[in-house]
């Protein structure tokens, strides 16, 4: 007989187990299920891990501009082994901390073992058969691996396998020009290799605008880093201990060796190993659970959050949709997946933020706008810090005078995004944050001064 619970979540990501704890609060049984690493992508091989790294890589590269800063200090070395133990030490209280809240619950039963679908209310886990009448799928991704030729034969690495590294690649090859590849590719150049990035297309992080993707292009050249865009990569190989990448430019047949690869070429949901098959439940073509706006599956009693349902590949989307789900259910408070804003933030150094439509989407969408810009040679906070790299733009409806969006390009615009995106949300003008009067000396007060040199996009 099946073990009878209110709810089964499956998957600790960053949706389910905050779902767990307003179950809970509300006297339900709740069964979660965890096949391996509590806390999911972003604690394990992804968030916290990559920018836990990437603090080490931006002390490194300070440590080695100590001059620029009036003082002197010896070579700088990195000790490869110190870096990851600093790494994992914060990835450990991460996860465990999860798995313990999550065990400490009261009605709440943790379950570690693979999940699978036997009907649309009952799932397997091992020998144990649980029935629910509400099941929560959060699941995440995983790197997806490209059909080139070789890639079955040659050893490489993911954003998980780069987590084990505890020594210093000579010289790291990296298949793909997004997030993952990036911010691999500009900590790995700090902390002592060499790094060739080899994107498809010519533009790096290619959902970005040609301007922000030339800016990025240029910061990461100007680490060091050898960028080669577009290349068409169709064969990887082992050659006298070293890998080999063939490649082509404009039809050019061109190689580059390496002694690690990183493959960096986008994520896949995990979902091909549920049964979602005997549960009825629908995807789409690369597997994503097919929800609505309130993340509901085509099988009543059934959501999928985070990563697995396409809505979202980020940790603070995977947050939302926890959200979003506790206030349809408990809250009686009708939430959607298209109120939010799409907004995120690319973190090399300096960071990129993102908020709402791109310049290109503006410009497709044929509506009259506005546009604001400036360098950050022209921002005090940046000139101060001695990080003068990137520029702000924000755009906004001519008509309504409602902010579309902004790509913010240079130091501490991870941070400064927010101001932008709480006007966003708020759906006033642009003319509420033009005329706030910000603190001096940061990086925010320059976006009053952005919006009160706005143009019309031409």
């Amino acid at each position: 007989m099946p073990t009878l619970f209110d709810a089964i979540i499956i998957g600790t990501g960053q949706a389910g187990p905050p779902l767990a704890g307003r179950l809970t609060d509300a006297g339900m049984r709740v069964a979660v299920i965890e096949r391996k690493l509590f806390g999911g992508t972003c604690v394990n091989t992804g968030c916290i891990p990559t920018k836990s790294l990437v603090a080490s890589a931006k002390a490194i590269q300070m440590a080695r501009r100590a001059q620029d800063y009036g003082f002197r200090t010896g070579p700088v070395t990195v000790d490869m082994p110190s870096v990851k133990a600093r790494k994992d030490g914060i990835v450990a209280a991460s996860s465990q901390g999860v798995e313990s809240w999550l065990r400490g619950l009261k009605n709440c039963t943790v379950y570690t073992g693979h999940a699978r679908f036997e009907s649309p209310r009952t799932v397997r886990v091992g020998d144990d058969v649980l029935e629910a009448g509400k099941i929560f799928i959060n699941v995440g991704g995983r790197a997806s691996i490209p059909a080139i030729r070789g890639l079955d034969i040659v050893s490489f690495l993911t954003n998980s396998g780069m987590m084990a590294v505890d020594s210093l690649p000579p010289h790291l090859l990296i298949i793909g020009g997004g997030y993952v590849g990036l911010e691999f590719g500009q900590m790995y150049r700090r902390f002592g290799s060499q790094v060739t990035i080899l994107q498809r297309g010519n533009c790096l992080v290619s959902r970005e605008d040609p301007d922000i993707c030339d800016a990025i292009r240029a910061i990461l050249e100007g680490d060091g880093i050898h960028v080669l865009a577009p290349s068409a990569v169709h064969e990887v190989a082992q050659q006298e201990g070293q890998i080999a990448v063939k490649f082509s430019v404009n039809g050019e047949d061109r190689e580059v060796h390496g002694t690690h690869l990183l493959v960096a070429t986008g994520r896949v949901p995990n979902t091909d190993d549920l049964g979602l098959e005997r549960a009825g439940v629908a995807v789409d073509a690369r597997g994503y659970i097919q929800v609505d706006d309130q993340l509901r599956s085509n099988v009543p009693g059934i959501w999928a959050m985070g990563d697995c349902n396409g809505r979202g590949a980020f940790t603070h989307t995977s947050y939302n949709d926890f959200e979003i789900v506790a206030a349809n259910l408990l809250d009686n408070d009708p939430r959607r997946v298209s109120d939010r804003i799409p907004a995120y933030n690319l973190y090399i150094d300096p960071p990129l933020a993102r908020a709402g439509m791109t310049e290109t989407e503006v410009r497709h969408s044929g509506r009259k706008a506005l546009i604001g810009t400036r360098p950050m040679t022209r921002v005090g906070r940046a000139v101060e810090k001695g990080e003068t790299q990137g520029f702000l733009k924000v755009l906004v409806d001519a008509e309504s005078k409602l902010i579309l969006g902004a790509s913010l390009l240079g130091v501490e615009c991870d941070e400064v995004i927010h101001c932008l995106l709480d006007v966003m949300y708020a759906k006033v003008p642009y003319t509420v944050i033009q005329r706030a009067m910000h603190i001096h000396p940061t990086v925010s007060e320059l976006i009053p001064t952005v919006l009160g040199e706005l143009k019309p996009l031409e």
